[in-house]
């Protein structure tokens, strides 16, 4: 989602909880991931991988200049030959320890095992976030939750996403400018400093 666009969706939230509650989580989950790539790691449930979240975090990491906000996708099932950033198993949960951050995304209830290994990994030093609908066992492993109830009227899990994703690129570094870019806009600005030309 672009930024119109994500601006658009904000103004029609503008009268709820919504878009504030989202910055705030996605300060926290700035504040939570160390200042290197590889330390924020996302994870669904079994039904849910929020492979579009990453994405747009993967996005918003580029274009703030915080490449620490591109996570790893972490999966349920690991196909045979999946490439590299889709590759990545359950088991990297296990490496999970101080300086990382694991973020959960949880329409519904995960499984056992799975909070078995969030459970681990906090246990371990990792920082816990969750997205989810208001699974208490979640809730309690959570250093940091943004609840979403299914019954909500307003938004759904999928829209929150997107807010936080576009929160979280929020109070970065401004991106580099495109090339030749930076050239029109040295030019312009010798051009603003320089004296005025002589009155004849």
């Amino acid at each position: 989602m672009d930024a119109v666009r994500v601006a658009l969706l904000r103004e029609v939230l503008a009268g709820t909880e919504w878009p504030a509650a989202a910055r705030r989580f996605a300060g926290a989950l700035r504040s939570s991931v160390l200042p290197h790539g590889g330390g924020l790691l996302l994870v669904g449930t079994a039904d849910y991988e929020p492979w579009h979240l990453a994405a747009h975090l993967v996005d918003e990491a580029a274009w703030s200049g915080r490449p620490e906000l591109a996570p790893t996708l972490v999966r349920h099932r690991v196909r045979p030959g999946a490439p590299a950033h889709l590759a990545v198993g359950l088991g990297r949960l296990e490496a999970a320890g101080r300086g990382s951050t694991l973020l959960m995304v949880a329409p519904a209830r995960p499984d056992a095992p799975v909070l078995e290994r969030v459970h681990d990994a906090r246990r371990a030093g990792a920082t816990v976030l969750s997205l989810d609908g208001g699974d208490p066992e979640l809730r309690g492993l959570a250093h940091e939750a943004l609840i979403v109830p299914e019954a909500t009227a307003e938004v759904d899990l999928d829209t929150v996403q997107h807010l936080v994703s576009a929160a979280a690129g929020e109070n970065g570094l401004p991106p580099a400018p495109r090339r030749g870019l930076r050239a029109r806009l040295s030019r312009l600005a010798d051009h603003l400093t320089a004296p005025p030309p002589p009155r004849w």
